[in-house]
């Protein structure tokens, strides 16, 4: 008997998230040592750890400090009454950067960095939250323009 693949209300097969998963646990830790492999090609061995460490230590210090300036305004937008979705996000963007920090290598230090930097935030922040709309959109059936 074949296994049967779920279906959305309208019909479409939902995405097989177990898959993406196991291709990126697969593929982004092959493309981090050979870009490592690459760089200490280039520089040497004993500078491409250094530089590691030295992207660490940053890391370690901006999402010590970013994370307090976002812990700060999330606690001041709770207070003051306001709707916290900015802060949500700043929160969760600068808790998956400093995930992706922790882990060794360049790919996801730079995709780290760009979701802790105050500059890169915003943009990382607005894509957030268009994929998040599309995907309750979608979920919910509305079409946009729709009026009920």
């Amino acid at each position: 008997m074949a296994p049967t693949r779920r279906l959305t209300r309208h019909g479409r097969r939902r995405p097989h998230w177990g898959w993406y998963v196991f291709v990126a646990l697969l593929v982004v830790p092959v493309a981090e040592i050979a870009l490592i492999v690459a760089v200490g090609s280039v520089i040497g061995g004993w500078q491409t750890l250094a530089l590691l460490l030295a992207e660490s230590a940053l890391g370690a210090y901006l999402v010590k400090h970013e994370g307090r300036r976002s812990w700060q305004a999330l606690r001041t937008a709770l207070n003051t009454g306001q709707m916290p979705g900015r802060e949500l996000a700043d929160a969760t963007l600068v808790l998956i950067g400093g995930t992706l920090l922790l882990t060794p290598g360049f790919l996801t230090d730079i995709v780290g960095f760009f979701f802790i930097l105050p500059l890169t935030r915003p943009i990382t922040r607005r894509w957030l939250q268009r994929v998040v709309e599309r995907r309750l959109v979608r979920r919910s059936g509305i079409v946009r323009g729709e009026v009920i």
